[in-house]
């Protein structure tokens, strides 16, 4: 009589659904930590570079971890650290190697605010729990922590950019930027979250071009684009923040806004 085969498996299903969002989770942090031995090698072009990359990795292992079904409270507090090193620390040392270290003691200070902030951020991110959809997804809580330690980063694409429309000060220009993107990142305005984009399918095509244009402009003129990437981000600031306000608005007379006036914190 045949004997029923066993299948012999090192790890569940489950657990070997989690292995890779936690394996781009981790080569997150690996990207992030070697920004920070590019920077101390004076090779700031590479530290962007990394942390660009970084950033493709923590919008992948979220979504990876959904598509799989592996999402857990490991790769959660897991994806948050990964976030405080590539866009806390790392942003923050790139820039005091680069302009800070020549204000002396109050550049170490905007270093170390920048960074608590990502970790204020981060930290009421992993407090916050709202599983029930909502219009609000459509908002993030502040500026999340990749476009801020992209967004910190600015001045010093710009001068890498070879833009020479105006004359900036960086010695003042960055400190100033420390103190704007810290603030937003702890601040409560709502920005758009870019999570529920609905496309025509008459359009799938030109979507698909524009992406790939995109990309192919960002390789081709990698630093100049990340300027009007920038520029744009910052421009969408007060626009999400009054486009918010009028839904809401709307939610309120129409009877249909939930009690919960607190906007859900994902980053």
């Amino acid at each position: 009589m045949e004997q029923p085969k066993n299948n012999f498996k090192i790890v569940s299903d489950k657990k070997a659904r989690m292995l890779l969002p936690n394996a781009l989770t981790l080569i997150n942090v690996c990207i992030g930590l070697s920004s920070i031995k590019f920077a101390l090698d004076a090779k700031f072009e590479l530290s962007i570079i990394a942390i660009i990359f970084a950033a493709i990795f923590d919008a992948l292992d979220g979504r990876v971890a959904r598509l799989l079904k592996g999402t857990s409270l490991v790769g959660k507090e897991l994806d948050s650290l990964a976030d405080l090193i590539s866009f806390g620390v790392a942003p923050a040392f790139i820039m005091y190697f680069w302009s800070l270290n020549n204000l002396g003691k109050f550049g170490w200070l905007l270093t170390m605010i920048y960074v608590i902030c990502v970790a204020l951020r981060l930290a009421r991110f992993n407090v916050s729990s709202n599983s029930e959809p909502s219009w609000k997804d459509n908002y993030f809580e502040g500026v999340p922590s990749p476009a801020g330690g992209i967004l910190i980063l600015m001045p010093l694409i710009f001068s890498l950019s070879k833009i020479n429309l105006i004359n900036i000060n960086y010695d003042f220009v960055v400190p100033a930027f420390f103190i704007l993107i810290s603030f937003l990142m702890i601040s409560k305005i709502p920005t758009f979250a870019f999570k529920k984009i609905v496309i025509p399918r008459q359009t799938t095509i030109f979507a698909l071009f524009g992406i790939v244009l995109f990309f192919g402009l960002l390789l081709i003129y990698t630093f100049k684009v990340l300027v009007i990437c920038g520029f744009i981000y910052i421009c969408l600031i007060p626009i999400g923040y009054f486009n918010y306000q009028k839904i809401y608005k709307k939610k309120i007379l129409s009877g249909e806004n939930d009690n919960n006036d607190e906007l859900e914190d994902i980053l």
